[in-house]
C-alpha cells in the first residue's frame, strides 16, 4: 500500500487530500484512469484475486506431509502436536475427487484418534461423524464412533456404530473381536441406573425474546438516535440484531470461529474449498457459504445384509449435519474462496465492506447500477472531516476491492469513478457505524484460560479475572442508530453474532438510549476521552458526562494537595483547560439558588455533587489554574510530580513484566511496594493510577502464594474504582471477580456478599444471559454455597 500510494501523481494526491464527498465522483474517475494504465496495480491485483496464483488454496501435498507428522506425533504419544498437524492437512487437503476424499476421511478418523487420547470424546464423536459424511463405508470411524459413544454413555448408539463396524470388517478375526467388545458394551448398558442418563439442559440463549417498542428521533446536538415509548426498568432487554455483514479480526482467525465467533473447539471444521477459515461446526461452514460433500447414499453396498433399523441408523448418522439455514440467508464467505488471499492480506474493514456490497448486490438480484440497498447508504459518514493519508488510502482499497470483486464468480462490477466513489463512502460508513463485537474471557493468575468453568482447586491459590477480547467487527442497521455518552444508560453485548442491547439503569420514556462507542467516565478523563471520539467519530461528546462536571474527571489524572491533611485536587493544565467550562457551575451545584435556567438542577448527579463536595472550594472555583489546590488554594510544583510519578510507574511497570513472565522477585515486589507509596503522596487519592498498581500488587501477590495482602491490595483498587464509577458499574463486577475467587480461597466469610453483589452486577447488564457470558459465576456461586453449608457444619 505504501508503495501504490508513493506512486500516485502529487497533484491527484493534493486533489484527493482537499475532496468532499461531493468531489469523489471526480477524484475516483481521476484514480480509475490512472490505475487502468499502471501496470504494477494489475500485477499486484492479480497476485491477489488470480486463482492460478492463489496462496490460500488447497494443496495435496502438504496436506500428505502434515498427515505423516501427525502420525509420527501420534506414534510418540504427542497427541497435542498430532491433533496440530491433522487439522493443518485438513485444512489443505482437497475433496474434488474420490481419492481426495478419502483421505479426509482418514484425517477426520485419525484426528478423531487422538481427540479420544485426550479424553475429549464428544469431540471425537463429531469428528468421527464428518469421516463418515465424507466416506459413509469407512469401518475405521464406525469403530472409533463406537467407543467414543460407549466412554460417553451413549450405549444404544454405540452398539449401533460397532453393528455397522462388524459389517464392513473384510477379517473374520476383526469382526469376533468387534462382537466381544459389543457383548461388553450391552453388559454395561443393562447394568446402568436410568438417573445416570444425561439430562443436558437445551435451552436456548435466545429465550428471553420481549423487545420493547423502539422509534427513532432527531436532535440538533446529535442527529438521529433511539428512544423508547414507555419507560423501562433497568436491565430490560430493548434490541436485539443479527449483523447485516460481519467479518472475523485477524489476531483471531486462528483462534475463533470465522462465523459466530466463538472460541474454536479441539475438532475445528475447515473450509472445504480454500484453507483460509475456521469453523466451530459444520452448521457455521455451511451459514458461511461452504459447500458440504456428501457420500450417501452413492454407496449401495453398505446397505446390505443390514435391517431397516440399522439402514435408518446409518442414514441419520450420515446426513445429520445441522445444515438447515434460512432460505434468505445470503453466504458471506463464498466470494472469497477458492484460495484468492486477498481477504488475509486487506485490512478486515476492507474485507468487510466486500461482504456487504457482495450482500446488498445479492439482495438486488444481481443488480450492480446500485451498490447500496437504501438502508445502507442512510448510515453517516464522515469523510469530508478524515486526514488526507486516509482519503488517499480509502481512494485506493476501493479501487483495489472492486477488481478483486470482479474475479469472483458472478459479480461483473463496473469500475469507474462512481462505483469507486460509492466504496469509499461505504468505508466510511463501516468506520463510523460498524461495531467491535467481543468475548468475554476469564483468566486465572496462574495463566490458565476459562471458558467453561474449569479451573485451578481452590487449594492452589486461584484467582480469577475478565478480559475483553476483540473478535469481530460488524454492521447492524438498527444498531448503528444508537447515539453515544460517556455516561451511558444501555449496555451492548454478544451472543454469538447477535447484538443484545439492555438498559443499566431506569429509563424513563423519550428518553435516549445511549451506550459507549470507546472510554467511558472513570476510564479516561474528559480530554482525552474527546479527543478519541473527534479521532475516531469526527464528532465532538456533547454527553451529559463532557458537559457537565463530574467528579471522575477532576481525580482520575489529580494530583494530592501539599498538605498532607487537605483533601483537595491539584489539577495540570491539560485537564484544567477542557474543565473550566463545567467548572464555572460549581457554585450552583453546591448552592442552587443560582442555577441558570437552561440549567436544570436535575442535569447534575447528586452523587457527583456529594462526591466533590470535600475537595473544592466554591468561593475559590473561578481562580482556579494549573497547580493550585481545587480546595484551599495551596501550590504544588507539577514539573517535579511528574517526574516522581513516571519514577514510580516504571517501577510499576517492571513489576508488569515480572507478572507476565510469572517471575515476581522479593526486590521487584519490595520496589513496587515503595513506588506504592510515593504515588499516594503524590497524586489524589482516588487517581486511576494508583488504583492500577494496588490491582498489579493484588496479581503479583497472588503469584507468590501470598493471599491475604493479595486480597488487601484487590480491596484497595476497588474502593478507587468505585468512586471513579459507580458501586454497580461492570467494571466493578470484573474486579469483584478478582475479590471474591480471593476471599473463597481464604476462607474468609465477605465472600458470599462479594459474590452476591457480583451476580446483582452481572445481571443487570446481560440479564437472563448471565450464565452464558460469564459461565464462571455458577461456580463462584455454587462454591459460596458449598462454604456456607461448611461453616454451619463447624
Amino acid at each position: 500500500m505504501e508503495k501504490l500510494k508513493s506512486l500516485v501523481p502529487e497533484t491527484l494526491k493534493r486533489s484527493i487530500a482537499v475532496s468532499t464527498a461531493d468531489d469523489l465522483p471526480r477524484t475516483c474517475s481521476s484514480l480509475a484512469d490512472f490505475l487502468l494504465h499502471f501496470e504494477p496495480f494489475h500485477q499486484m491485483v492479480r497476485d491477489l484475486a488470480d486463482p492460478e496464483v492463489a496462496l490460500c488454496g488447497k494443496n495435496i501435498e502438504a496436506a500428505l506431509e502434515a498427515k505423516q507428522k501427525g502420525n509420527k506425533c501420534f506414534l510418540r504419544s504427542d497427541y497435542a502436536e498430532a491433533l496440530d498437524c491433522y487439522t493443518q492437512a485438513l485444512r489443505v487437503a482437497p475433496m474434488d475427487v474420490d481419492e481426495d476424499r478419502n483421505l479426509v476421511a482418514t484425517l477426520y478418523t485419525n484426528r478423531a484418534s487422538v481427540l479420544q487420547k485426550l479424553g475429549l470424546l464428544r469431540e471425537c464423536v463429531r469428528d468421527c461423524n464428518r469421516a463418515l459424511q465424507t466416506s459413509s463405508n469407512y469401518a475405521k470411524a464406525w469403530y472409533r464412533r463406537g467407543k467414543a459413544n460407549a466412554s460417553i454413555g451413549n450405549y444404544e448408539d454405540a452398539i449401533c456404530d460397532l453393528d455397522v463396524a462388524k459389517v464392513l470388517e473384510l477379517s473374520m478375526s476383526g469382526k469376533r473381536q468387534i462382537e466381544s467388545e459389543m457383548k461388553v458394551i450391552s453388559d454395561q448398558h443393562k447394568s446402568m441406573n436410568p438417573s445416570e442418563q444425561d439430562n443436558e439442559n437445551n435451552s436456548s440463549i435466545f429465550d428471553e425474546l420481549r423487545q420493547m417498542e423502539l422509534q427513532c428521533v432527531t436532535t440538533p446536538e446529535k442527529g438521529r438516535g433511539m428512544t423508547s415509548t414507555s419507560d423501562l426498568p433497568q436491565a430490560s432487554l430493548v434490541h436485539t440484531e443479527d449483523p447485516f455483514a460481519m467479518i472475523i479480526l485477524k489476531p483471531c482467525r486462528e483462534t475463533h470461529c470465522h462465523y459466530c465467533l466463538n472460541e474454536l473447539p479441539a475438532d475445528k471444521v475447515p473450509c472445504t474449498s480454500c484453507s483460509t477459515p475456521l469453523y466451530c461446526s459444520q452448521k457455521c461452514r455451511i451459514q458461511a457459504g461452504g459447500k458440504m460433500c456428501w457420500d450417501y447414499p452413492s454407496n449401495q453396498n453398505i446397505l446390505e445384509n443390514l435391517s431397516a433399523d440399522l439402514e435408518k441408523y446409518i442414514a441419520d448418522t450420515t446426513l445429520n449435519v445441522e445444515s438447515e439455514t434460512d432460505t434468505e440467508h445470503i453466504p458471506e464467505h463464498k466470494h472469497e474462496c477458492k484460495g484468492v488471499h486477498w481477504p488475509a492480506v486487506l485490512p478486515s474493514e476492507i474485507v468487510l465492506a466486500g461482504r456487504v456490497l457482495v450482500k446488498s448486490v445479492i439482495k438486488r438480484r444481481g443488480s450492480t447500477d446500485t451498490f447500496h440497498r437504501s438502508e445502507i447508504s442512510d448510515l453517516s459518514h464522515h469523510y469530508s472531516k478524515m486526514p488526507p493519508e486516509t482519503k488517499l488510502e480509502l481512494h485506493i482499497y476501493s479501487a483495489v476491492l472492486l477488481y478483486c470483486l470482479q474475479h469472483s464468480d458472478g459479480f461483473e462490477l463496473p469500475i469507474n469513478g462512481l462505483s469507486i466513489s460509492q466504496i469509499v463512502i461505504l468505508i466510511s460508513q463501516i468506520r463510523v457505524n460498524s461495531m467491535t463485537i467481543v468475548r468475554m474471557k476469564s483468566i486465572d493468575y496462574h495463566g490458565l484460560d476459562d471458558q467453561f468453568g474449569k479451573l485451578t482447586p481452590w487449594g492452589e491459590g486461584l484467582t480469577s479475572n475478565m478480559e475483553q477480547v476483540k473478535v469481530g467487527q460488524a454492521i447492524y442497521l438498527s444498531g448503528s442508530l444508537f447515539n453515544h455518552s460517556c455516561q451511558p444508560n444501555i449496555h451492548a453485548y454478544f451472543l454469538l453474532r447477535t447484538l443484545f442491547i439492555r438498559t443499566t439503569e431506569f429509563v424513563a420514556s423519550g428518553v435516549p438510549l445511549e451506550f459507549s462507542y470507546g472510554p467511558q467516565v472513570g476510564q479516561w478523563d474528559c480530554k482525552d476521552r474527546v479527543k478519541f471520539l473527534e479521532d475516531e467519530y469526527s464528532f465532538r461528546c456533547q454527553c451529559r458526562g463532557c458537559l457537565n462536571v463530574n467528579f471522575s474527571d477532576l481525580a482520575l489524572n489529580g494530583f494530592h494537595c501539599v498538605k498532607p491533611n487537605c483533601s483537595g485536587i491539584v489539577l495540570d493544565t491539560g485537564v484544567v483547560n477542557i474543565e473550566r467550562e463545567k467548572l464555572k457551575y460549581l457554585p450552583s451545584i453546591v448552592s442552587t439558588s443560582s442555577v441558570e435556567p437552561h440549567l436544570q438542577v436535575e442535569e447534575f448527579n447528586t452523587d457527583e455533587i456529594n462526591k466533590l463536595a470535600p475537595h473544592v472550594q466554591p468561593n475559590n472555583v473561578f481562580d482556579i489554574n494549573p497547580g493550585f489546590c481545587l480546595k484551599c488554594g495551596s501550590y504544588r510544583d507539577l514539573e517535579s510530580s511528574f517526574a516522581a510519578a513516571d519514577k514510580a510507574r516504571m517501577r510499576i511497570r517492571r513489576l508488569q513484566d515480572a507478572i507476565v513472565s510469572h517471575d515476581v522477585s522479593s526486590t521487584v515486589l519490595l520496589d513496587a511496594l515503595s513506588s506504592l507509596g510515593l504515588l499516594r503522596s503524590t497524586f489524589f487519592a482516588y487517581n486511576r493510577s494508583i488504583a492500577e498498581a494496588e490491582d498489579n500488587l493484588a496479581q503479583a501477590f497472588c503469584l507468590v502464594g501470598e493471599l491475604q495482602p493479595a486480597m488487601e491490595h484487590c480491596k484497595a483498587s476497588i474502593e478507587i474504582l468505585e468512586k471513579l464509577y459507580n458501586p454497580n458499574h461492570i467494571v466493578i463486577g470484573y474486579e469483584l471477580v478478582k475479590l471474591s475467587s480471593l476471599q473463597l480461597s481464604l476462607g474468609d466469610s465477605a465472600a458470599a456478599a462479594s459474590i452476591n453483589r457480583l451476580y446483582q452486577i452481572f445481571s443487570c447488564y446481560y440479564g437472563s444471559h448471565t450464565y452464558v457470558i460469564f459461565p464462571y459465576l455458577r461456580f463462584l456461586r455454587r462454591e459460596k454455597h458449598i462454604s456456607s453449608l461448611e461453616d454451619q457444619l463447624t
